[in-house]
């Protein structure tokens, strides 16, 4: 197959705007077969899918020809996965388990019946009871004024920085525009007041959430597992079998996902080694980054830390 498909001389790199740590910064790329890839430059040289959650690798050898055939551009370490449903290993390269949380969708009616909980569905019956309404929304002035409000409730939120603490409407306005293509507001209002949304991604394979939040103020209404509930029968609508929740970790936010019927799916990632320096920190379980080798019996008392200390900032 490499024969047939147009083999290109020369490496382009680019840059191309994306949000960082919720910052405006530049990512390099390049495109092969069609695909933009991103370049993480650490002290190794990552290659990957810029957009890997929306995205397929469609022929990984043919990418790893060019990246290892071009002079201009050597990277250390090639890595892809193989996106949900495509869950069953298939190429030979070294590979790794990555946790996603999957709620595999029938209908609305499905998942508030036999997915979640009859503690969660009496909280949702009350919340609806008292007024909560979750909706379909357009990404206009008012939806971006209501996220402009909740996004500067607070400037800490789980124990962490909020990256879009501060933000005026122009720039939410601005930021958060750039995917619309392919996402679907949700909106949840209590009182008139818009107290929660979500931006819901369409992969193709699954819908995926993008950002989700609610006001800490109405904690009590279960805002947003009432949103995951509507983007449940979105899901169902647009004939999605999947919504994915990102990563499964284990945190608080893991209970939540689990409360909302998700559940921990494995799919393989690989790691293609292109130079010595990728062979070796592959070898020694470094290719993740100096990070990913700390044991969870330091990084627990870390996090503790961190929580801590922004907590004691915020007051």
């Amino acid at each position: 197959m490499l024969e047939t498909l147009k083999r290109e001389p020369k490496l382009e790199i680019f840059n191309r705007e994306t949000l960082i740590k919720g910052k405006p910064a530049q990512v390099e790329c390049i495109k092969i077969d069609g695909r933009t890839f991103a370049i993480t430059k650490r002290p190794l040289t990552t290659v990957r899918l810029e957009d890997e959650w929306y995205e397929d690798v469609r022929d990984p050898e043919f990418v790893i020809d060019i990246l290892t055939s071009t002079s201009d551009f050597k990277p250390d370490i090639f890595t892809f996965w193989q996106r949900l449903p495509d869950t069953e290993v298939r190429y030979q390269y070294y590979l790794e388990w990555e946790s996603i949380a999957v709620l595999a969708i029938q209908s609305y009616d499905h998942w508030f019946n036999k997915q979640i909980s009859s503690r969660l569905r009496s909280q949702l019956r009350k919340a609806t009871k008292e007024g909560l309404n979750v909706r379909e929304a357009a990404y206009d002035d008012e939806f971006v004024r209501g996220m402009t409000e909740i996004f500067n409730e607070a400037p800490v939120r789980q124990g962490r920085r909020f990256w879009h603490y501060g933000k005026d409407f122009e720039t939410v306005k601005q930021q958060f525009s750039r995917y619309l293509f392919r996402e679907e507001m949700i909106g949840a209002y209590y009182g008139g007041e818009m107290i929660g949304f979500i931006m819901l991604g369409n992969a193709g394979n699954y819908g995926i959430t993008g950002q989700i939040i609610s006001k800490l103020k109405y904690r009590d209404k279960v805002t947003n597992n009432a949103l995951i509930g509507k983007a449940v029968e979105v899901c169902a609508k647009k004939n999605l079998a999947y919504l994915v929740y990102l990563y499964w970790t284990n945190d608080s936010l893991a209970e939540f996902k689990r409360r909302c019927g998700f559940q921990e799916t494995k799919v393989p990632r690989y790691f293609v080694p292109l130079t010595r320096k990728g062979k070796l920190a592959l070898k020694l379980g470094l290719h993740r980054g100096w990070r990913a080798t700390l044991p969870g019996r330091i990084k627990t008392p870390l996090k503790k830390l961190r929580k801590s200390w922004h907590g004691f900032r915020a007051e």
